[in-house]
C-alpha cells in the first residue's frame, strides 16, 4: 500500500499547478527524438505515443504508449541528458502537466530530496516498461510464427501445384477408363443377359447409402423374413436398404446380388473419380484462393459422401451416424468433403487393433452455428502429439500402409479456418474427439 500512497502524493503536489498544465490536440508533437527536454510529464488525460527513427535504415517504429497517469520524458529527465530519446505525439486530445529541472522538492526534510521522492515513480515506470517490453516479444514471436507458417504454405504451394499437375493426368485416365468400362459391361449385359442389366443399374445409379449399423438391422429383418443365408441378407440391406424386396430380387438371388455389386463397385469408382479430380483442383489452391463455394450445401450429405468414399476402410467398423436438420451453408462440398475423408481415414488408421472399433458422427445446429463432432474409441492421443497435429509436416505415420506426409490435418484447419469455423481435439483414454464449428454466415 506504500507506493501508491507515494506515487498519488506526488501527483498531488507536483503536478496540480494549473501553470505548468497544457492542452494539446491530436498529432501534436510534444517531443522530437534528439531535441532538447529538461522536463518530466505526467498525463492528466488523453493519450500520446513515443516513436523511434533510424536514420541509417530510415524506419521508424512506435516503441511505447502512455494514457492518463503515466509518465514520458523520463530518461532525458533523471538521467539529465537533456536529450529526448524518441519524439512523442498526441494521440488524442490530451492534458499533460510536468515539472522541470528548476522544480525544488517539496518537505525534503521529511521526504528527502526530489530524486529520493521521485524514487517510486523511476521503479513504477521501469516495471511498466519491463511488462510492455515483455508484452511486444510476444507479439513478436507470434507474428514470427505467422511468417514462418505462412512461408510453410507458400512452399507446400509450390510443391501441392507439381504434385497435381501429374495427379491430374493420372486422374484423368482413371475416370475416362471407369466409363468406358461401364458402358462395355452394360452394352454387353444387354446384349446377353437382359435380365440382370436392372440390378447393374441399380447398382450404378443408387449405390450404397447404409450404414454399417443400418445394414446391420436390415440383414437382420431380411434373414428372418426371406429366409435368406447371413451373407445373403447383408449383401441385400446394401442394395435395398428400405421398403419389400421384389420378387425379380428373390427369384435369381445370387446373380442379382452379383450384378448389383458390380454396379455399386462401379458407382463408387466414378464417384472416388470425380472426388480425386475435386481434390486435385484443391491441392493446386493449397497454398491460394479458396475453392469456388456454392450457397445450398448440406452438411450432411458431404458426409455421406465421404462415407461413400471410405467404404473400404470402414469395413471393420460400426459407424454411428447421429444427423439433425441442418439449416445449408455457402461452401465447396468438395473442401468439406475433404475435412471428413481426412479426419474418419486418420480414425480408421488409428484403430487397427481396436476391437469393435466405432466412429460416432453427429451434427447439431445451435446459435447459428453448425457443431459437427467425429469421435472414435481408438487409443488416446497424448497431449505432446495433440499439441503438434494441426502442423504441416508433423507425422504418426511412419510406414508401410500407414505412411502418411503429414499434411491431411494441416489441410483440415486450413479448410476449417477459411470458413470463419475452429477445430478441436480431445483425447483420453475412453474417445477421441474431433468438434467443428462452422458459422451459417
Amino acid at each position: 500500500m506504500h507506493q501508491p500512497k507515494a506515487l498519488q502524493r506526488i501527483v498531488d503536489v507536483y503536478f496540480q499547478d494549473r501553470t505548468r498544465t497544457i492542452s494539446v490536440s491530436a498529432n501534436t508533437q510534444v517531443l522530437k527524438q534528439d531535441g532538447f527536454n529538461d522536463r518530466l510529464y505526467w498525463v492528466k488525460k488523453g493519450e500520446l505515443s513515443g516513436y523511434l527513427y533510424n536514420e541509417n535504415s530510415g524506419l521508424t517504429a512506435k516503441v511505447f504508449r502512455v494514457e492518463q497517469g503515466m509518465y514520458f520524458g523520463v530518461h532525458s529527465y533523471f538521467a539529465q541528458t537533456l536529450v529526448a530519446s524518441t519524439t512523442v505525439i498526441a494521440e488524442k486530445d490530451s492534458e499533460i502537466a510536468w515539472i522541470d529541472l528548476n522544480t525544488q522538492a517539496a518537505e525534503p526534510e521529511k521526504y528527502g530530496s526530489l530524486i529520493e521522492q521521485f524514487m517510486p515513480v523511476m521503479v513504477h515506470e521501469l516495471a511498466q516498461r519491463q511488462m510492455l517490453t515483455g508484452l511486444q516479444a510476444l507479439e513478436k514471436e507470434k507474428a514470427l510464427q505467422k511468417l514462418y507458417a505462412a512461408e510453410q504454405m507458400t512452399t507446400l504451394g509450390q510443391l501441392a501445384a507439381g504434385i497435381a499437375h501429374e495427379l491430374n493426368n493420372a486422374v484423368g485416365v482413371l475416370s475416362s477408363k471407369t466409363e468406358g468400362i461401364q458402358n462395355s459391361i452394360c452394352h454387353f449385359l444387354e446384349e446377353n443377359r437382359p435380365e440382370v442389366s436392372p440390378f447393374l443399374e441399380r447398382g450404378i445409379c443408387d449405390g450404397q447409402s447404409s450404414t454399417s449399423a443400418e445394414v446391420r438391422k436390415r440383414a437382420k429383418e431380411l434373414q428372418e423374413k426371406y429366409c435368406l443365408t447371413r451373407d445373403q441378407a447383408r449383401q441385400l440391406a446394401r442394395a435395398l436398404p428400405q421398403g419389400d424386396v421384389p420378387d425379380a430380387w428373390l427369384a435369381t438371388i445370387d446373380d442379382a446380388l452379383q450384378y448389383w455389386d458390380i454396379g455399386r463397385d462401379l458407382h463408387d469408382m466414378r464417384l472416388a473419380g470425380k472426388h480425386a479430380a475435386s481434390i486435385v483442383r484443391s491441392v493446386k489452391q493449397l497454398g491460394g484462393s479458396d475453392q469456388t463455394r456454392q450457397s445450398d450445401i448440406d452438411v450432411n450429405d458431404t458426409i455421406h459422401k465421404s462415407l461413400a468414399l471410405l467404404q473400404s476402410n470402414l469395413r471393420r467398423v460400426n459407424v454411428v451416424l447421429r444427423p439433425a436438420v441442418l439449416p445449408t451453408i455457402t461452401a465447396s462440398a468438395t473442401e468439406l468433403v475433404q475435412v471428413w475423408v481426412n479426419i474418419i481415414k486418420n480414425a480408421c488408421d488409428a484403430m487397427e487393433q481396436t476391437p469393435e472399433a466405432q466412429i460416432e458422427i453427429i451434427t447439431r445446429y445451435s446459435k447459428n452455428r453448425l457443431l459437427i463432432t467425429i469421435s472414435n474409441n481408438g487409443p488416446m492421443i497424448d497431449e505432446a502429439t495433440r499439441r503438434k497435429i494441426f502442423q504441416p509436416n508433423f507425422t504418426t505415420k511412419k510406414g508401410g500402409l500407414s505412411f502418411g506426409l503429414g499434411l491431411g490435418l494441416s489441410i483440415v484447419q486450413r479448410i476449417v479456418n477459411s470458413y470463419g469455423g475452429t477445430i478441436a481435439l480431445k483425447s483420453d483414454p475412453e474417445k477421441t474427439k474431433f468438434r467443428i464449428k462452422l458459422p451459417i454466415a
